[in-house]
């Protein structure tokens, strides 16, 4: 079953986004879902919040998404990036163009 992944976090930066994002990629970004280092992204959004940078991610499963955030994590605190809860729904429905 699909799952959306949701993050507030509170004082992180575009430039953090950035910098994660190459170190997860071998400096290419996380341009295209071949950028990824885990199988089972479906869609990843992301911007600046109200207090500072949100990421929405629907992944084929949680497994999935467990998968990816057991290389996620160490590169998000070698980054900086504060502790934060992750916000994690069943999806009803997906729909992509």
């Amino acid at each position: 079953m699909a799952i959306i992944v949701t993050f507030d976090i509170p004082g992180a930066t575009q430039a953090m986004y950035e910098e994660a994002a190459d170190r997860l990629s071998g400096g290419r970004g996380l341009e295209s879902l071949a950028d990824w280092p885990a199988q089972g992204l479906i869609a990843h959004i992301t911007g600046p919040s109200p207090t500072g940078w949100f990421v929405t991610d629907v992944w084929e499963s949680e497994e999935a998404f467990q998968r990816f955030g057991e290389v996620l994590m160490p590169v998000l605190r070698a980054v900086g990036y504060p502790e934060f809860p992750a916000l994690v729904l069943p999806a009803h429905k997906v729909v992509l163009s």
